[in-house]
């Protein structure tokens, strides 16, 4: 803690990176409004009743939005269709070769996938805000005025505010510090902490919730929070030893140095995946009373034994695709070949790559299985105390390890001033 308050001291002494960080904290502000600006025409005390005692997913969409699901405000929906949409673009770019090829053409082709990502993101916002609206719209007194006209503007206006969090994410990557998207999703769970220790209070208040479980919450708070960074700084070093070469009059290489594998090599990426693409078809169902969606809200309701097996697979699923898309090790072993680098005891080229491939498919074993159980880890406090625990291992995973890698950003920016000053 000490040195992460010296990091940020040191940060707002630059010029160029307090810039970006008070950038981002104007977007948190501009967002934390935003949750509090309701959907026009919408009778906001019935629908937050209902959405209130619905709980299961209600209250973990409530979470990641940061309260403005439940006040049916214009970003009720957060962030998760642009997620969505995020992943079948990726999917899509494995499987169909011309995106793969674009998506190799460096700058233009990856805005190229950005721009279908956000088309893609208003299709299928307006399926969700549509799916919404209608199951709202069968809530007595939800509309001051019913009709078409009232469910056209709701499904407008949830579409948008997606759209605007879709532009407030990318405008925080761009001039502010970190993953806009992930610390969107970061400051609505943040903002909720309060809300979920009042909360706490009151069960221990009423009875519901024994001292010695909230004791037990804490310290497994405490725990999981203790283990999630060490997860998050684990790595695998694999040695590497550069041979000398002459050119000129000088002598390069000779040194040993290593490639570090780490263990979760994904970050937080798998556990909002795996969420957003759980949330999809259960939140239409919620709205639709045919008897198909009605079986499908019960078999995948929040805590069943199918979506607990789902939610781990996902997160495991996406674990190893992620991490796929962030290291190659193809790429990884023609660069160390190139500058005359080896792992000793494996030959050059494509028996490194084989070699660092295997290696990190095992070490992501260990990193997958550890966010599968953390995301499945809230079911089972619920469980445990009979309360609905949405600031379990989940909320938790994520603020750390978007809090971890936000600071590894501002480190890497405050190492490379240093840099610059030097060479000055």
């Amino acid at each position: 803690m000490a040195a992460m308050l010296n990091t940020l001291q040191s940060a707002m002494k630059v010029g160029d990176l307090r810039r970006r960080i008070l950038f981002t904290a104007y977007m948190f502000l501009v967002f934390r409004i935003g949750s509090h600006i309701p959907v026009p025409g919408v009778n906001q005390a019935v629908v937050e009743k209902f959405f209130t005692t619905g709980g299961g997913f209600f209250g973990l969409l409530n979470m990641f939005s940061g309260g403005a699901f439940f006040s049916f405000s214009v970003l009720a929906m957060s962030i998760t269709p642009y997620i969505n949409a995020s992943i079948i673009m990726q999917l899509l770019t494995v499987v169909f070769p011309k995106l793969e090829q674009l998506a190799k053409e460096g700058e233009e082709g990856r805005k190229k996938i950005t721009q279908y990502t956000r088309y893609g993101t208003i299709i299928l916002g307006l399926v969700e805000a549509f799916g919404i609206t209608m199951g709202v719209s069968r809530l007595p007194g939800s509309f001051y005025h019913p009709g078409i006209l009232a469910v056209v503007l709701s499904t407008l206006s949830l579409t948008a505010g997606t759209a605007f969090l879709m532009w407030l994410g990318e405008m925080i990557t761009d001039r502010g510090i970190g993953n806009g998207i992930s610390l969107i999703i970061f400051a609505g769970i943040v903002s909720q902490i309060p809300l979920g220790a009042e909360d706490m209070f009151r069960y221990l208040r009423a009875g519901t919730l024994s001292g010695f479980d909230a004791g037990l919450l804490l310290l497994a708070a405490v725990g999981i929070i203790a283990v999630v960074v060490l997860f998050q700084e684990a790595q695998r070093r694999i040695p590497v030893q550069y041979a000398k070469r002459v050119v000129g009059r000088r002598i390069y290489g000779g040194q040993t140095t290593h490639i570090p594998l780490k263990v979760n090599s994904a970050g937080v990426i798998p556990v909002i995946f795996a969420i957003s693409i759980m949330m999809f078809p259960v939140t239409l169902a919620q709205f639709i009373h045919a008897p198909w969606a009605q079986n499908l809200l019960g078999y995948l309701s929040f805590g069943s034994a199918p979506y607990i097996a789902g939610e781990f697979l996902l997160v495991f699923f996406f674990t190893y695709f992620y991490t796929a898309v962030v290291f190659n090790p193809k790429d990884v072993a023609e660069n160390m070949k190139k500058y005359g680098g080896f792992v000793p005891g494996i030959r050059p080229g494509k028996p490194t790559a084989q070699f660092l491939e295997r290696i990190m498919v095992r070490v992501t074993l260990v990193g997958a299985v550890f966010l599968g159980l953390i995301a499945v880890l809230p079911n089972f406090l619920t469980d445990l105390t009979g309360l609905q625990m949405y600031f379990g291992g989940t909320a938790l995973l994520i603020v750390v390890g978007v809090a971890l890698e936000t600071m590894k950003q501002i480190e890497a920016h405050l190492l490379m001033r240093h840099y610059q000053g030097f060479l000055r």
